[in-house]
């Protein structure tokens, strides 16, 4: 059962993807740096614990919540269904799918057939739109491919995989309303309340707070170290461009700022999307630093990149706060 018609989104990070993609289905076609700004994706994250091989820097609020927080600014319905039963997981997909309607997944991205880079993150999604036999028929990233198929039985691992952000064969489809958004309205709203979160962690490893540790933990991290050029060389990669670390997600936040000033006039928006250029251009550095790092095992460019990670922290918190009072 092939979905007819079926348009993939595409898109850089795996969320916005999967979402993306539903939308579509529904007839709502939005740029991804919209989709990521009014699902009121920005943050950062340093989260080190000792079941993990290494500490994850990530750029952006917690699995699933921009999807959530997309439902509500749309004023979409959201279907979310967990069980930790294989069997009637996959019914929950095979019956949306028979009936023509697409949905995404969260799952370990270790297990699918076409990833290059066998890394375990039980935080990444996709979107179904199709099975036979033997496949499951999905959307990723372009940087993943963006209509790709793996088999059944690695999808059904890499849903039930257990771990750090893992889900229990989490599955949701987005369905409309008899309610209509305005997206003026929507993207102050989504704004104003990313805003407000973030400048208000609750513990110090979150938001601009969790920047400014990050720049002392990446020390000890390097002096620990047991695989430098594995655990930098990945995380580099995973903050530019495989969909969870800070810069990837500081240029399309930059971007969804410059489209709703477009949109809106907001002359804050403005002012913040000048700010997350250079931002965006910091954070990029950072990247590049761990990745030198991890080829060369010199402190010194950990060093950079922790005197950065504190103006990044500062320079952040004053963009954000620009944000906070639009509506």
């Amino acid at each position: 059962m092939i979905i007819k018609g079926f348009k993939p989104f595409a898109g850089q990070h795996c969320e916005t993807t999967a979402t993306g993609s539903l939308l579509n289905q529904l007839g709502i076609e939005l740029s991804e740096p919209m989709l990521f700004g009014l699902g009121e994706g920005l943050s950062f994250i340093f989260w080190n614990m000792k079941l993990m091989d290494f500490p994850f820097i990530g750029g952006r609020i917690k699995p699933g919540a921009i999807t959530q927080n997309l439902a509500k600014n749309l004023k979409l319905e959201l279907e979310v269904k967990e069980t930790s039963s294989v069997k009637k997981a996959w019914k929950n997909v095979a019956d949306h799918l028979d009936n023509g309607i697409a949905v995404g997944l969260q799952l370990d991205c270790y297990h699918l057939d076409y990833f290059a880079t066998k890394i375990h993150f039980a935080g990444h999604f996709v979107a179904i739109y199709g099975y036979d036999d033997e496949y499951a028929y999905l959307v990723d990233t372009k940087p993943q491919g963006g209509k790709v198929k793996t088999s059944l039985k690695s999808l059904e691992l890499a849903r039930s995989e257990k771990g750090p952000m893992s889900a229990k064969n989490l599955m949701y489809s987005l369905h409309n309303t008899n309610k209509h958004y305005n997206i003026s309205e929507a993207i102050i709203n989504a704004i104003s309340s990313n805003a407000k979160e973030y400048l208000n962690p609750p513990i110090k490893n979150i938001a601009y707070k969790g920047i400014l540790k990050t720049s002392a933990e990446v020390k000890k991290w390097f002096k620990n170290s047991k695989d430098i050029e594995g655990e930098f060389g990945t995380t580099a990669i995973l903050m530019e461009k495989a969909g969870t670390g800070g810069a990837l997600f500081r240029n399309i936040y930059r971007d969804f700022l410059k489209e709703s000033y477009e949109l809106t006039g907001l002359k804050p928006l403005h002012t913040a999307h000048v700010a997350f250029i250079e931002i965006s251009k910091r954070w990029t550095e950072v990247a590049a630093l761990f990745d030198t790092a991890s080829k060369t095992q010199e402190i010194e460019y950990i060093s950079k990149a922790s005197d950065i990670l504190v103006d990044l922290s500062k320079r952040e918190f004053s963009a954000i706060k620009l944000l906070e009072t639009l509506n």
